[in-house]
């Protein structure tokens, strides 16, 4: 069960605040202060350490050049349209693979003989010829 609507924080929000505890405020009393779980400001802290203010998106926002692919003129219709293509030759070669070993497998479970007493493993036929 849901405790209510989440909290979305912008992003100018999050830089005040990461602002401050790199400055050297404690990270528990800002968080006490901002009304803020401490664990989100320290996760703030460490994105923006790692890609500067661009890491401190908003919740819920795609970030520009990731995820869907968005499609605005013939050039990217063109291209999805290539991708597409490409993906479905590969989930037709990946079927083919699939029907092959299935066969495979029907062949070599075929070829077992059973073990004579409990507890033994089958065995396959020798390879050697």
């Amino acid at each position: 069960m849901s405790k209510g609507k989440r909290r979305v924080y912008s992003r100018e929000f999050k830089l005040s605040a990461v602002k401050r505890a790199l400055a050297g405020e404690s990270v528990e009393a800002l968080s006490r202060h901002l009304g803020v779980p401490s664990g989100h400001v320290y996760k703030w802290c460490q994105r923006y350490r790692a890609g500067g203010e661009d890491a401190l998106r908003p919740a819920c926002r795609p970030r520009k050049g990731h995820g869907a692919l968005d499609l605005e003129g013939p050039h990217d219709l063109a291209t999805a349209r290539k991708r597409i293509r490409g993906l479905e030759r590969k989930v037709g070669q990946q079927q083919l693979e699939l029907d092959f070993f299935r066969a495979a497998l029907r062949q070599v479970e075929g070829a077992r003989r059973p073990s004579d007493r409990p507890g033994e493993r089958a065995s396959t036929r020798s390879s050697r010829r």
